[in-house]
């Protein structure tokens, strides 16, 4: 009997290929190869399998149901080479030669970095996307974050929109070109992530339904679709087909880990939450290896960390603030921040900064309390997909502010004790915007433009007619190709990718900043626009962030800007080098008392006290 490797899909046996099938909804289910059907046979619980001679690697298929005359995509294609509404396609994972050992992932310490294929590189796979990993290594980079891959309909998207869960997007190679990239990334001490999206499927070339209606339910509400089935009748067979999805990931691909896209809409009432299912079957996967999962969680569920074992939670409140503090602007989701020192100083020890406090914008509570939670479990970013496009026209927000505001807040970002994550770009200040595009059919794209309008008209600024007609059209190809990387960028911009670079070095190698330990971090705020963090661990280290104008302190009366005893702070590393074309720092601690560069960081270390002259010059007694 063949011994499969998941439940579901086809796979390559010794004399053919063993294809099974979850259609509860018919009585008869068949393979259709060439023209020629192939039945399956009934197994129970809505499962059809079977043997198929001669079919192997390459053989391309589709699925009837019954005696209906149109045959239909597999819901658990491995491949689909023309699309979604293509045949399918058998795949060997087995011919595919693993060079590389998998970089051991541990929670803390690593810095994060979103990407999004078909814009890191002009041309767009995976094969395209190896040339550049060399450039993240370079910065410190040592985890990518991939977004979605599912097989989704057109020639370019964000991936959210996908439709079949097994089958990596072909318009960015075959399936051994997405493991030649994984191989790729390892043989360079990077790990690879993979954003998964289980909350719902896209609107085109979704074939489930064809296959049993059970795969949904209307017992949920969803912003994207119809919620997935995960607590109703038949909902056991759904969660396997997600959570066996999740581990063919890391067991085939060799994936690091996953982010889970949106968690608050994987809506289940069962006794084991479908996340702690994902969590547990990726784990059991990856065999002893440790990986990294992470999730998206709007309403900020520490449920997710404590109970159903996520490694991390992205922290939009640490974006949301620090886009307050840098521009000014505090429209629609922004309302309830203020972007004051106190905030940065909350996170830092506390995690979120909405624990259950009322939350004006969505007019209830939001938030559960994470005080007590390691800070590197909570992933901190000034950029992601979602927020640069979310800006209206895609700008990056070193576009937005003065250059001196922007180096501080990515000595924010770099040097907390939270788990960063880079934006693809960012870390050379790429000219580039990231705008939402997704190349649906006529009908499909003008409802999707009208949506995209009318959800940034949620900010005033974007409500206006005259902004509204410069709203990029997602369906436009201009509107995708204006995202694409140009690395040239790198040369030209040194100084933002020495910036990075001397910063994550710093995070990495100093034991202050290292150790990313909460309790051995205090914080106090010095001005209206002005606070410091100070660092308890080795050699102690203060870090100093002002996004305001100049600041004298005199008198200083703050415990954490006094040196340990018998020392005296000296300047570790400032964002006003002229490295990173800053201005230079003069003494921030000296005859005047504190005198504190505006708009910009600072790291101080202790060090001896030269002695005096006069002291230097007394006679020997």
């Amino acid at each position: 009997m063949f011994n499969r490797r998941r439940a579901v899909g086809a796979e390559v046996a010794e004399d053919g290929a063993s294809f099974r099938v979850w259609a509860p909804a018919h009585a008869a289910v068949a393979v259709v190869i060439g023209g020629r059907d192939h039945p399956l046979q009934a197994e129970g619980g809505g499962y059809f399998s079977g043997l198929v001679a001669g079919a192997g690697a390459g053989t391309r298929y589709r699925i009837r149901l019954d005696d209906e005359k149109e045959a239909w995509p597999d819901p658990a294609s491995r491949s689909q080479p023309e699309g979604p509404h293509g045949d399918s396609e058998v795949v060997d994972p087995g011919t595919f030669v693993w060079r590389h050992e998998a970089p051991r992932v541990e929670r803390n310490g690593r810095v994060i970095y979103e990407l999004h294929v078909g814009t890191f590189s002009r041309g767009g796979t995976w094969r395209a996307a190896i040339e550049q990993l060399p450039q993240l290594v370079d910065v410190g980079i040592d985890v990518i974050e991939m977004m979605p891959v599912h097989e989704f309909p057109g020639a370019f998207g964000w991936g959210y929109d996908g439709v079949d869960l097994w089958a990596p997007a072909h318009i960015y190679g075959k399936p051994d070109d997405l493991r030649a990239f994984i191989d790729a990334a390892h043989a360079l001490g990077l790990a690879v992530i993979l954003d998964v999206v289980y909350n719902h499927f896209g609107p085109d070339g979704c074939y489930l339904r064809k296959f049993t209606p059970r795969y949904f339910t209307e017992r949920y509400e969803n912003d994207w679709g119809e919620s997935v089935n995960f607590d109703g009748p038949d909902s056991a067979r759904v969660r396997e087909f997600v959570a066996e999805n999740a581990a063919y990931w890391i067991d085939e691909f060799h994936f690091d880990g996953l982010r889970l896209d949106a968690t608050q809409s994987l809506n289940d009432a069962s006794p084991e939450h479908i996340v702690a299912t994902i969590v547990k079957s990726a784990r059991a996967a990856a065999g002893g290896r440790p990986i990294l999962i992470v999730g998206e969680n709007e309403p900020q569920d520490v449920k997710m960390l404590t109970v159903y074992g996520l490694d991390g939670m992205w922290n939009d409140d640490w974006h949301h603030s620090a886009i307050v503090a840098a521009t000014g602007r505090s429209e629609a989701y922004y309302t309830d921040y203020c972007g004051r020192p106190q905030e940065f100083v909350s996170m830092t020890r506390h995690g979120f900064l909405y624990q259950g406090q009322r939350y004006r914008w969505q007019k209830q509570r939001r938030g559960t309390p994470s005080i007590g939670i390691d800070p590197d479990r909570f992933i901190c970013f000034i950029e992601n997909h979602d927020q640069i496009a979310n800006s209206g026209r895609g700008e990056r927000l070193h576009r937005l502010i003065s250059p001196g505001r922007h180096r501080a807040l990515t000595a924010l970002l770099l040097l907390g004790p939270n788990t960063p994550m880079l934006f693809q770009g960012q870390e050379f200040g790429s000219s580039k915007c990231f705008l939402y595009f997704a190349d649906h059919k006529p009908e499909l794209a003008a409802a999707v433009e009208q949506g995209r309008r009318e959800f940034l008209a949620q900010f005033p600024s974007l409500a206006t007619d005259e902004v509204q007609r410069l709203v990029a059209p997602p369906h436009e190809r201009a509107t995708y190709e204006q995202c694409i990387l140009d690395f040239s960028e790198r040369e030209t911009n040194a100084n933002v990718v020495a910036l990075h670079r001397d910063l994550i070095r710093l995070r990495r190698h100093d034991p202050a900043f290292a150790a990313q330990k909460r309790d051995r971090i205090e914080g106090a705020v010095l001005g209206e626009e002005a606070f410091c963090l100070r660092f308890f661990e080795g050699e102690d280290r203060l870090l100093i962030i002002n996004l305001g104008r100049d600041l004298h302190l005199d008198p200083a009366p703050e415990p954490l800007l006094a040196p340990p005893a018998g020392k005296e702070w000296q300047l570790l590393w400032s964002s006003e080098d002229t490295r990173y074309d800053g201005h230079g720092t003069a003494q921030l601690d000296g005859d005047e008392n504190w005198r504190i560069p505006g708009q910009a960081a600072v790291v101080l270390a202790p060090t001896t006290p030269r002695p005096s002259k006069s002291a230097a010059d007394a006679p020997d007694r």
